[in-house]
């Protein structure tokens, strides 16, 4: 019996060993890959840019939760040659069909939308999914809070398009992005 536990014991301790050598190695490219993503939406949803976003990212505070913590936000901030040419955020939109979708949006100084991409959703394939597609997303382009009740979909009144038999996803992501443009007027001051 003693001889069984030392065996599992060493066993146990080699694959520990193995397992954080794999960690090690691989963290690196992980990071570097998911710095890729970001750095690819960013230039999805913001006009030309030449600086550094991802190294030059600022966090903030916008609330709390329903438990007291803290939510932040990280606003990455696009120059090009130092002139401002807009903000990116992430907002997530809880009240999806199927659970959180996560959105990278782009504002511009004007406070309009610059653009929107869909960074995760678990929304049902063929229907709530189709919030993914280019022609969906670009009705948000030029969009801000002046719109009013116009950014809403067209059941509500609006002018964003749903999906027949999935109008909770488009309407999850609309609610989402007036959530963020509410944010971004309340984080950029007056000066946008």
């Amino acid at each position: 019996m003693v001889r069984l536990i030392l065996v599992l014991t060493i066993f146990c301790l080699v694959a520990a060993a193995a397992l954080a050598k794999v960690y090690d190695i691989t963290k690196g490219p992980i990071a570097e890959q998911e710095r890729l993503k970001t750095i690819s939406g960013l230039k999805a949803v913001l006009p030309a840019f030449n600086n550094d976003l991802d190294k030059e990212a600022t966090e903030v505070i916008v609330g709390q939760d329903k438990k007291g913590r803290d939510i932040k936000i990280k606003f990455y901030k696009g120059k090009l040659d130092e002139n401002p040419v807009g903000t990116a955020f992430q907002v997530i939109a809880p009240d999806g069909y199927a659970g959180n979708i996560s959105i990278l949006m782009g504002v511009g100084p004007d406070r309009k939308v610059s653009g929107i991409e869909i960074i995760s959703h678990k929304e049902t394939p063929g229907l709530g999914n189709k919030i993914q597609k280019d022609e969906w997303k670009g009705q948000f382009k030029g969009r801000s809070l002046d719109d009013g009740p116009k950014l809403a979909v067209k059941k509500d009144g609006g002018e964003i398009d749903q999906f027949s038999g999935a109008t909770i996803s488009p309407r999850a992501v609309v609610n989402a992005v007036k959530k963020g443009l509410e944010i971004y007027k309340k984080e950029s001051g007056n000066g946008g």
